[in-house]
């Protein structure tokens, strides 16, 4: 929930071009910092009653959410690797630290790319070398064979849907699919198979039930960097055991 913290921190000043480090956090309707003790993860935030202690202005519910969703997924990405055979003393644990950052990466992009639809390079580009970093701990040489194939395979298919019809998403989408690519393939194919193809179906839905619902057209702009996030963790975290039954199936 402390990285969920941040992670707030990271959604509402990368995009604006501030220090994540300094100044200290503070009331964003009336400036003054916000003391230690109303800081603390969740808790701050209803000890306060959601309302800034010094001029009492409603704080966004979803600060608390991020925080305790933070460590919801943490913990769920926990005990995923710690089943399957990956144990504690195994690879499971090596691979724990990879998948906790990119859960962590994952939640400050979708957070941004809901707020103005653009996924920074500042974030993306960096996240390449630091999740290779910390796969090669729990270096599996199969592992991360797949990883590098699951990316590669994921970017060029995410840049030709991009060259060929450029207004559907943005380039964003595209560097960030080798990193989607990478984390659900260093699992397994039917992961890959699942994550890469879970964020088109959970996008459609969703976009269909904003145009029936009234809310959007079909020439709105939907950011597409959640659903890729969502549609990937959703592989990580269990769906992925179906496209490796799938694949199990055809022999593959």
């Amino acid at each position: 929930m402390a990285i969920g913290s941040f992670l707030n921190v990271v959604a509402h000043r990368v995009p604006a071009g501030e220090s994540i480090v300094h100044p200290s956090s503070a009331c964003p309707k009336c400036g003054h910092e916000i003391r230690n003790r109303h800081n603390v993860p969740v808790l701050g935030w209803l000890v306060l009653r959601g309302r800034c202690f010094d001029c009492g202005e409603p704080i966004s519910g979803r600060y608390p959410l991020v925080e305790a969703g933070t460590g919801i997924l943490f913990a769920l990405v926990a005990v995923r690797l710690m089943s399957d055979g990956l144990g504690l003393d195994d690879q499971g644990l090596r691979l724990l630290p990879a998948y906790l950052a990119f859960a962590g990466i994952g939640i400050a992009l979708a957070l941004i790319d809901l707020d103005v639809q653009r996924l920074p390079d500042v974030i993306v580009l960096p996240s390449y070398p630091v999740l290779a970093a910390l796969l090669l701990i729990g270096w599996d040489g199969d592992a991360l064979l797949r990883a590098l194939i699951g990316a590669a395979i994921l970017f060029v298919f995410f840049f030709v849907v991009w060259f060929l019809a450029p207004g559907g998403m943005g380039f964003g989408d595209v560097k960030l699919s080798g990193l989607v690519g990478a984390m659900t393939a260093c699992l397994s194919w039917g992961t890959f198979l699942v994550g890469a193809f879970m964020g088109f179906l959970l996008g459609a839905v969703v976009g269909v039930l904003l145009m029936a619902n009234g809310k959007a057209g079909r020439k709105t702009a939907v950011p597409f960097g959640p659903f890729m996030i969502l549609g990937a963790f959703t592989a990580i975290l269990g769906a992925g055991g179906l496209g490796d039954y799938y694949l199990e199936l055809l022999r593959f």
